[in-house]
């Protein structure tokens, strides 16, 4: 399948999510076959950090009868960083692992329970769980990856691309173990947190994202802007980075500028624009199959045969 690249020009002056155009067809809702679901064993509600009386759970999926270890992916719900649950995630997680992954869906802490940075140092401590019961759940601890949409896309990018900084590990427990993933497919997400644009739109009092997320607008605490930009810390021992995206959603989900960076690195990466989709795309069948081919043709690349 040939997947359509399009100019960054189109609908730049949408928010993230908001007055989007209608696609022309609704795809069904998205449905994960039987016989996939019957692949797979499920270990749900595993508890994967604590703080104090407070615990972080995941759901985790593998494909019966193979004994080797997995590459494993993390899969981040989207929701503003304010709303949603991992279930969301469960279809492509289990899809995901019907290809030869173990995949997780994880809870994260959300901005009105803690504001940023502790979203992100709950996905870093869900990689540290893995790496620490690789030899339970049959993982291959050498190579994990990461998806999301929306704000998952976002934490997704983030996990990728802010390796070693220490401000975001957090006290979530096993820091012996490390948090690096080893490839990203990051879907309709935000990868510059310091654009013009989000500065813009942090600055307008109706912003229902930013100010809430980062605790203040851009011009009140830049550096938590930065900090929290997966473009920010783009080095050259970044992994595999890809994007994903809907044709109506904002052009600034193309990550042009992060993906010209990371060409510049000698990084690998590309970009999925999913004809008449809208920024949730998952939840369509049509979309979310172009999805699922786009992102496991660049884990395999990258988790089974880096």
């Amino acid at each position: 399948m040939k997947f359509a690249l399009l100019p960054a020009v189109l609908f730049a002056a949408l928010p993230l999510a908001a007055q989007q155009p209608q696609p022309k067809v609704q795809p069904p809702p998205t449905k994960v076959p039987q016989a996939v679901l019957d692949s797979l064993e499920a270990h749900t509600d595993l508890v994967y950090a604590r703080y104090g009386d407070r615990e972080m759970q995941l759901d985790l999926y593998r494909p019966k009868g193979i004994d080797k270890p997995l590459p494993a992916i993390v899969c981040i719900h989207g929701g503003g960083w304010k709303n949603g649950v991992r279930a969301a995630m469960t279809p492509t997680a289990q899809t995901l692992a019907s290809k030869g992954y173990v995949a997780v869906t994880i809870s994260y802490r959300l901005r009105d329970e803690a504001i940023f940075p502790a979203a992100i140092q709950d996905c870093k401590a869900a990689v540290r769980w893995l790496r620490a019961n690789a030899a339970k759940y049959g993982i291959d601890k050498a190579h994990i990856g990461a998806t999301g949409l929306s704000a998952g896309g976002h934490l997704a990018a983030l996990l990728a691309t802010s390796g070693g900084v220490k401000e975001l590990e957090g006290a979530g427990g096993l820091n012996d173990f490390r948090s690096d993933i080893q490839a990203c497919v990051a879907a309709g997400a935000q990868s510059d947190l310091e654009s013009e644009r989000i500065q813009g739109l942090s600055r307008d009092p109706k912003d229902p994202f930013y100010t809430g997320f980062l605790g203040g607008t851009f011009d009140q605490v830049p550096a938590q802007y930065a900090l929290a930009s997966p473009r920010h810390h783009l080095d050259e021992k970044d992994p595999p980075l890809a994007f994903a995206c809907g044709e109506l959603d904002d052009a600034s989900t193309h990550a042009d500028e992060t993906r010209a960076d990371l060409k510049k690195l000698g990084i690998a990466t590309g970009l999925l624009v999913i004809p008449d989709a809208v920024h949730g795309f998952t939840r369509g069948q049509t979309w979310f199959d172009q999805f699922i081919e786009f992102s496991t043709a660049f884990f395999d690349q990258h988790l089974k045969q880096g």
